[in-house]
Protein backbone atom coordinates (compact mmCIF):
# COMPACT_ATOMS: atom_id res chain seq x y z
CA UNK A 1 0.00 0.00 0.00
CA UNK A 2 1.47 3.35 -0.97
CA UNK A 3 1.03 6.54 0.97
CA UNK A 4 0.51 9.78 -0.90
CA UNK A 5 1.48 12.95 0.88
CA UNK A 6 -1.00 15.77 0.91
CA UNK A 7 0.13 19.02 -0.77
CA UNK A 8 0.44 20.58 2.68
CA UNK A 9 2.81 17.83 3.83
CA UNK A 10 4.94 18.15 0.68
CA UNK A 11 5.17 21.91 1.14
CA UNK A 12 6.41 21.76 4.73
CA UNK A 13 9.96 22.74 5.55
CA UNK A 14 11.91 19.88 7.11
CA UNK A 15 13.82 21.60 9.90
CA UNK A 16 15.78 18.45 10.78
CA UNK A 17 16.92 18.02 7.19
CA UNK A 18 18.39 21.54 7.27
CA UNK A 19 19.70 21.62 10.86
CA UNK A 20 23.33 21.47 9.69
CA UNK A 21 22.91 24.80 7.87
CA UNK A 22 23.63 28.15 9.49
CA UNK A 23 20.63 30.16 10.67
CA UNK A 24 20.95 32.46 7.66
CA UNK A 25 21.19 29.55 5.21
CA UNK A 26 18.24 27.81 6.86
CA UNK A 27 16.05 30.91 6.53
CA UNK A 28 17.22 31.51 2.96
CA UNK A 29 16.40 27.91 1.98
CA UNK A 30 12.97 28.19 3.60
CA UNK A 31 12.18 31.45 1.79
CA UNK A 32 13.37 30.14 -1.58
CA UNK A 33 11.26 27.00 -1.17
CA UNK A 34 8.13 28.93 -0.18
CA UNK A 35 8.54 31.55 -2.93
CA UNK A 36 8.78 28.98 -5.73
CA UNK A 37 5.04 29.30 -6.37
CA UNK A 38 5.11 33.10 -6.44
CA UNK A 39 5.28 35.95 -3.98
CA UNK A 40 4.52 35.43 -0.32
CA UNK A 41 3.88 37.79 2.58
CA UNK A 42 4.67 36.87 6.16
CA UNK A 43 5.56 38.08 9.63
CA UNK A 44 8.57 36.52 11.34
CA UNK A 45 6.52 35.40 14.32
CA UNK A 46 4.40 33.18 12.06
CA UNK A 47 7.31 31.27 10.51
CA UNK A 48 9.58 31.15 13.57
CA UNK A 49 8.61 27.60 14.51
CA UNK A 50 8.99 26.40 10.90
CA UNK A 51 12.65 27.43 10.74
CA UNK A 52 13.57 27.01 14.41
CA UNK A 53 14.43 30.68 14.95
CA UNK A 54 13.00 33.44 17.10
CA UNK A 55 11.06 36.28 15.45
CA UNK A 56 13.88 38.63 16.48
CA UNK A 57 16.47 36.42 14.75
CA UNK A 58 14.31 36.28 11.63
CA UNK A 59 14.03 40.08 11.53
CA UNK A 60 17.79 40.53 11.80
CA UNK A 61 18.49 37.88 9.18
CA UNK A 62 15.89 39.29 6.77
CA UNK A 63 17.77 42.60 6.71
CA UNK A 64 20.98 40.72 5.81
CA UNK A 65 19.28 38.49 3.25
CA UNK A 66 17.58 41.47 1.61
CA UNK A 67 20.99 42.59 0.36
CA UNK A 68 22.68 39.24 -0.20
CA UNK A 69 20.06 36.75 -1.47
CA UNK A 70 20.11 36.19 -5.22
CA UNK A 71 17.36 33.58 -5.69
CA UNK A 72 14.70 35.64 -3.94
CA UNK A 73 13.72 39.29 -3.81
CA UNK A 74 13.01 40.47 -0.27
CA UNK A 75 11.14 43.66 0.53
CA UNK A 76 10.15 45.14 3.87
CA UNK A 77 6.46 45.56 3.16
CA UNK A 78 4.74 47.14 6.15
CA UNK A 79 4.73 47.41 9.92
CA UNK A 80 1.61 46.84 12.00
CA UNK A 81 2.65 45.34 15.30
CA UNK A 82 5.40 43.39 13.52
CA UNK A 83 7.19 43.76 10.21
CA UNK A 84 5.53 42.15 7.20
CA UNK A 85 7.96 40.92 4.56
CA UNK A 86 7.29 40.26 0.87
CA UNK A 87 9.40 37.54 -0.73
CA UNK A 88 9.34 36.61 -4.40
CA UNK A 89 11.37 34.17 -6.45
CA UNK A 90 13.67 35.85 -8.97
Amino acid sequence: MSVTKSPQEEDTFDQQKHEDLSKEERLHTYLAQKAEDGEMYFKGKFIADDVGLSPKEIGALMVKLKDSATEVEIEKWSYTGATTWRVESV
